[in-house]
């Protein structure tokens, strides 16, 4: 079998004095789209921040392509492929489109494929026509669609996704799945954090439940009627 992408083992994580993940168990393959679904709070986005070491204290065991990050900085690991979008995007508003898809350097130590200005305009067509555009005058889902082609910009081949089709009106959102099954297609490896069941459910290959900073519910997406009663009791659907 392969190295898995991620493999995290007993992570339990802390914002200062408050101990927000209690044994995180996550196992990611390669090419896999894996949704973490949960209530506000379960600490679904402190998972994804704490692959990245971007919160205080970690512990236990999270390895990316086989090797152990716990004690890495966050550039380091980075460095091994990982490429995070944050819930509140990060672009920068006093660049232009094109810009803030070149700020960020390609990887040192890449696994993944540098994607090409041309191949990212063709993919986001959007952006090709905004290129020259400020932050400031982007619409929400054009926003997102330039954070998430900054990462590919990078060559991280594992893309850490929070809440990407929040807030945005419903042709954006098909664009986004448009976007996540094409990146599938070119074997990235994908974790998302969603609360839009309706929009995640039919992308990912593998679904887990947080709650209270624990894995209380882990299958794969051909076993979702089987779960969907037991889903709705722990999402409040």
């Amino acid at each position: 079998m392969a190295t898995p992408a991620l493999d995290i083992t007993n992570l339990h994580a802390w914002y200062g004095e408050s101990h927000i993940l209690h044994g995180i168990n996550l196992r990611v393959q390669p090419g896999q789209v894996v949704t973490l679904l949960g209530r506000n709070g379960a600490g679904r986005t402190t998972t994804l921040r704490a692959i990245l070491g971007l919160t205080g204290a970690r512990k236990g065991s999270i390895q990316v392509h086989g090797e152990e990050t716990i004690g890495l900085s966050t550039h380091r690991i980075a460095q091994l492929g990982i490429g995070y979008c944050p819930e509140e995007r990060g672009i920068f508003a006093s660049l232009t489109t094109e810009e803030n898809l070149r700020l960020p350097p390609p990887l040192k130590s890449r696994r993944g494929k540098v994607m090409s200005e041309s191949e990212i305009y063709a993919m986001f067509p959007n952006l090709a026509e905004r290129r020259s555009s400020p932050g400031t005058r982007l619409s929400g889902g054009e926003q997102q669609m330039l954070a998430v082609a900054r990462i590919l910009r990078t060559g991280a081949d594992i893309l850490l996704l929070d809440e990407i089709s929040e807030g945005l009106a419903p042709v954006i959102v098909q664009a986004l799945a448009r976007m996540i099954r094409e990146l599938k297609k070119q074997g990235f490896t994908i974790v998302m954090v969603e609360q839009n069941f309706r929009f995640a459910a039919p992308l990912a290959d593998h679904f887990i439940v947080i709650e209270h900073g624990e894995v209380v519910l882990s299958f794969p997406a051909a076993d979702l009627p089987a779960h969907q009663a037991q889903m709705d009791e722990l999402l409040s659907v």
